[in-house]
């Protein structure tokens, strides 16, 4: 019996197979390449890939609260308040039920969730 607990242990440690699917991500915890303790309103780099931070605390900043790395207007880009993220999506797909959200599109797409020609697309945020 003993020997029968083990080979399930061991079959469930083992890497997963190269045709699996991959797996879901609906929320900012499962997202990779947020950027930790980034300081709201202080000056960041890229407004295209990997825009996400998380904040440390501040005087109207709680710590934890996710950012994003935005250009309003042109202007020198900043750590902004992020509106609610949808996790991963693919650019240009169907968004109904999460308008303006954003989201990170599995290469690193700043998305957003946009209405366009009567529908809701994910398309670039940085547009």
């Amino acid at each position: 019996m003993l020997a029968a607990a083990s080979a399930i242990v061991a079959g469930m440690l083992t890497a997963p197979q190269a045709n699996a699917e991959p797996q879901t991500c609906n929320d900012p915890f499962c997202v990779p390449g947020i950027t930790p303790n980034v300081v709201q309103g202080s000056y960041c780099s890229n407004t295209s890939y990997y825009v996400f931070g998380t904040a440390v605390a501040g005087a109207s900043t709680r710590a934890g609260r996710l950012l994003f790395c935005g250009s309003p207007r042109r202007y020198e880009p900043r750590w902004f308040r992020s509106p609610p993220m949808a996790g991963i999506r693919t650019e240009g797909s169907d968004c109904t039920g999460y308008l303006d959200y954003v989201a990170q599109a599995p290469d690193g797409l700043f998305l957003a969730c946009v209405p366009k020609d009567n529908q809701h697309r994910w398309l670039r945020g940085d547009a």
